[in-house]
């Protein structure tokens, strides 16, 4: 695996969280908390992605015997777990997609309750 390539695509998030304000989180919808689970939700959709993409290239390594004298370390496993660390949480990376309007969403008009 080459070290120039990233897992997920990150694009140019800062190297530093930064504190949003909640009045720039809330004018996104004109709600704060439909706009933290627009983000949420799309913080589970990230840690899916991830995560499955990191199970799917271990995997590769994996081996099916059960032998102690058989396991090893693997410098190629070792290296892809480190740019996995590498990435942001989730949270922050569906937080910084919702603020640079990078999510699809839309509002169900049809409430049940109304």
């Amino acid at each position: 695996m080459s070290k120039s390539k990233k897992p997920f695509n990150v694009g140019n998030m800062p190297a530093v969280i930064e504190t949003k304000s909640l009045i720039d989180i809330k004018a996104k919808t004109g709600n704060l908390y439909e706009s933290i689970a627009i983000a949420s939700r799309r913080a589970n959709q990230i840690n899916i992605s991830i995560r499955e993409e990191l199970h799917n290239k271990l995997e590769e390594f994996s081996s099916h015997t059960d032998s102690l004298e058989e396991i090893h370390e693997n410098k190629e496993q070792i290296e892809i777990s480190k740019v996995y660390e590498k990435i942001p949480n989730a949270p922050i990376l569906a937080l910084y997609e919702f603020m640079d309007d990078k999510i699809y969403y839309r509002k169900n008009d049809n409430d049940l309750f109304r």
